[in-house]
């Protein structure tokens, strides 16, 4: 299992994932407003506005890998942002074949350590909607605080959606990293 940064040959691979897993993702997609124009963004122009965003230092798009160097889902942190604040946002999918792995609480550890450890970074959030209980797991075996509800938060499968947010500070993290809590909290379900 690891992370990889995302590249434009992954396009063939990620549209099958994609494909195959919609009806499973889809209820945890975000979505446009009706009001924003969606456009028709290409999977090329996606991977180029990460890296160029990725080159200003305000984004890390992953690809997570399991078994070979072959996607399997993505995480990409996002909203980095610098000064006092020093925090960041993460966000993630792994394919349906691949779920109850414990792929995605391992990626989501390995990017925490990669923010608080080689970044310089204080503090992530993770924003899950209450019902995802499989993202809620993730959260509970990395001990990620929970900070409170934030109504309406992010535009998901066609509406605004109430979400639970949770952080976890680099003070929390014991020598070793969340990648140290992984094998403690037992494999995914």
């Amino acid at each position: 299992m690891g992370l990889r940064p995302i590249r434009r040959s992954d396009a063939r691979v990620w549209a099958r994932l994609r494909r195959d897993s919609a009806e499973w993702l889809g209820r945890w997609e975000a979505t446009l407003p009706s009001s924003v124009p969606s456009g028709n963004r290409s999977y090329s122009a996606a991977v180029r506005s990460l890296r160029q965003q990725a080159a200003q230092g305000r984004t890390l798009p992953f690809v997570t890998t399991y078994g070979s160097d072959e996607m399997v889902g993505q995480v990409t942190v996002s909203g980095i942002t610098w000064g006092s604040a020093r925090w960041a946002q993460i966000g993630y999918w792994v394919s349906r074949g691949h779920a109850g792995r414990g792929i995605t609480t391992t990626a989501v550890a390995m990017a925490t350590d990669h923010c608080f450890e080689v970044l310089g970074l204080h503090r992530i959030e993770i924003a899950i909607r209450p019902e995802n209980t499989a993202s809620l797991r993730v959260v509970e075996k990395l001990g990620f605080d929970r900070v409170g509800l934030a109504p309406r938060y992010l535009h998901i499968d066609g509406d605004w959606r109430d979400h639970l947010l949770f952080a976890v500070t680099s003070e929390q993290v014991v020598p070793g990293g969340l990648i140290a809590r992984v094998g403690t909290a037992g494999a995914e379900h």
